[in-house]
């Protein structure tokens, strides 16, 4: 009991720190103004065409730029200074409320312009979310980087409880220019805060990624992340499913409960406070279950809370349901979150996060479409409720996909020596071929080839391709393990990104190999231009002189 009263007491410990507290405060307020942005968004497009599709293109708007520039987003957070890139996006989300709020102010407003303004400011979110969630481990220690996570998940969603309500009253007394005037005055606090943010700039022994291979690399570390892969897929399923109540929120205030605004607002407000006491109940909840058994309880509560929202005519009794939906789909999130975040190598992170947040959003501007066509065509209850009942058949996923436990992954710790070059290359040269020659009992034959198994999604995920274990046929105790890197600089880079676990793994499959160390091959594949096309022009792969012809 003391370990667990300790334990919710360091909720609140990364406010100590200076920076961590500045930054936190700042996204709570841009976060409210955004909010409140997004009921203007909503209920102006309600007003302006009236159509269920249109309202739900809305979230659509904003969350389609996520899906297509989280990847690349979380490739330039890993690569670049997170600092400026924060800036970059704090600008475009900015450009696009003050673009909002001028014209809405001169009644130039069309659904047209609103989903365009909506797309730029969903654009800056999508380069801003990475780079943010990624330096959260530079602001507090690691050993409170847990805390850290869960309270930026409860910084939304402290706004979340207020913003709607906020934004709903604001709509209906002022119009929605003022929400969207309040969204642009918002963003300044964080733009202050990271501009005089002086970041300590970290040495890279290699020159950066380009974004492209960046990219790749990211997506090549998921697809072979077993852990990080699962999560991906039943966040982006469940979002599908269950994105109802986001998507159709103007309509259950407008069509179910006869409401306006103000209700809207309300109802948002009230699936903000959920979201928030989802916060507070995710660490008691997780000394009881495993994630999977939270995520098919979550997945029920919320499926059955949304056919209760389906049938109810009262607003208090919808309300207090989305409390309980809210609180659901916060544990929900916040267990990929913290899943992914504590799971993943430091030079990989961003990627890693914009991955989940290309699944989540992928799944709500996908789901939102289709119930947004479902409720256009049959109605609003009748697309809740088919929302809901379709989250049941969500849980038996957990048989083929179980959501993994948290693992840390800890740096390897070790230096690598870096290996003997005596051919010319560049760092671009390129691509690498490496050969590891390993020598094995013939009795334990089975044991090795078990565990270099275990290599290949390693190989994979650290930046090699086309890996292959051979045997010897003359020679049965002679395995050969052989993969590729694109450049010399990728094959650096593969040698630093190990983790802990990834060298555990190695070690095993060394054990089994008989004397010191494995003799390592490493060849340059089409070495164009490190041989010499003329006798007059040198060899820059011998270190001794071309002796010349008598």
């Amino acid at each position: 009991m003391a370990g667990s009263a300790g334990q919710r007491k360091g909720t609140f410990e990364p406010l100590r720190h200076v920076l961590f507290r500045r930054v936190w405060t700042s996204s709570v307020l841009s976060n409210f103004g955004q909010l409140i942005q997004n009921v203007g968004a909503a209920w102006a497009m309600t007003k302006l065409t009236g159509r269920a599709d249109m309202v739900a293109l809305v979230q659509t708007a904003t969350f389609a730029p996520i899906v297509l520039l989280s990847l690349p987003a979380g490739a330039i957070a890993d690569s670049y200074d997170r600092r400026k890139i924060a800036l970059i996006a704090l600008g475009i989300m900015l450009g696009g409320a003050s673009g909002l709020t001028l014209v809405s102010l001169f009644d130039m407003l069309t659904p047209a312009l609103l989903l365009l303004f909506c797309t730029m400011v969903g654009t800056g979110m999508a380069l801003f979310t990475p780079a943010w969630q990624a330096s959260v481990g530079e602001q507090v220690p690691k050993e409170i980087l847990p805390q850290a996570i869960a309270l930026n998940s409860i910084s939304y969603n402290v706004a979340r409880s207020f913003g709607p309500a906020v934004g709903g009253l604001l709509v209906a007394v002022a119009g929605v220019v003022s929400a969207f005037l309040l969204n642009a005055i918002a963003y300044l606090p964080m733009l202050a805060t990271m501009y005089f943010w002086r970041r300590k700039q970290e040495k890279h022994r290699l020159p950066p990624e380009a974004l492209g291979r960046a990219i790749i690399s990211g997506i090549r570390f998921i697809v072979h992340s077993p852990p990080i892969r699962t999560i991906w897929l039943r966040i982006l399923i469940s979002g599908m499913v269950g994105s109802a109540p986001m998507a159709l929120m103007p309509l259950l205030a407008r069509d179910l409960l006869g409401g306006g605004a103000a209700l809207f607002g309300i109802l948002l407000g009230f699936y903000g406070m959920g979201a928030i006491l989802g916060a507070t109940l995710i660490g008691p909840i997780r000394e009881r279950l495993s994630n999977e058994g939270m995520m098919a309880v979550a997945m029920a509560v919320i499926g059955t809370s949304m056919v209760g929202i389906a049938l109810s005519a009262s607003a208090i009794l919808t309300c207090a349901l989305l409390v309980i939906v809210g609180a659901s789909w916060m544990i929900v999130m916040a267990i990929g979150t913290i899943g992914i975040q504590l799971s993943s190598p430091r030079w990989v992170t961003g990627r890693a996060l914009a991955g989940f947040t290309t699944a989540a959003c992928a799944g709500v501007a996908f789901g939102s479409i289709g119930w947004g066509h479902v409720a256009e065509n049959h109605g609003t209850a009748v697309a809740m409720a088919a929302s809901g009942i379709g989250l049941f058949c969500v849980i038996p996923l957990g048989l083929i996909l179980r959501m993994p436990e948290v693992e840390v992954q800890g740096e390897h710790g070790l230096q690598l020596s870096d290996p003997d070059v005596a051919l010319d290359i560049t760092g671009r040269s390129g691509p690498i071929s490496l050969t590891i020659e390993y020598r094995v009992a013939v009795d334990n034959a089975r044991d090795f080839h078990n565990a270099m198994l275990a290599m290949e999604p390693i190989r994979h995920r650290t930046g090699g391709y086309a890996w292959s274990l051979a045997r010897d046929i003359g020679d049965p105790e002679l395995w050969i393990e052989r993969y590729h890197t694109p450049t010399w600089n990728d094959y650096l880079r593969q040698r630093e990104r190990l983790t802990a676990a990834d060298m555990a793994a190695w070690e095993r499959a060394l054990s089994f190999h008989i004397g010191e160390t494995p003799q390592v091959r490493r060849r340059l594949e089409r070495p164009f231009g490190s041989v010499r096309w003329s006798d007059e022009v040198p060899d820059h792969g011998l270190r001794v002189a071309i002796p010349q012809p008598n």
